[in-house]
């Protein structure tokens, strides 16, 4: 992150036992959002993460 980005939200998957939550932290709002996920959802982030940062490299989300 560069000296002038400006975070605009923060992300937290934690483990409980069994169990997955996401917690997103909206850092302008001062909000703070949890969701449970599923472990299937949790196995595909990776696949979901490499897809993103490939449509970023072919240029495709830039504007």
């Amino acid at each position: 992150m560069s000296a002038t980005a400006t975070p605009l939200y923060s992300a937290e998957l934690i483990q409980e036992g069994g169990v997955y939550r996401l917690v997103v932290t909206d850092r302008q709002r001062h909000t703070v959002q949890t969701a449970y996920v599923s472990r299937r959802a949790v196995e595909q982030l990776p696949v979901f993460l490499s897809k993103l940062d490939s449509l970023h490299q072919r240029g495709l989300r830039r504007r």
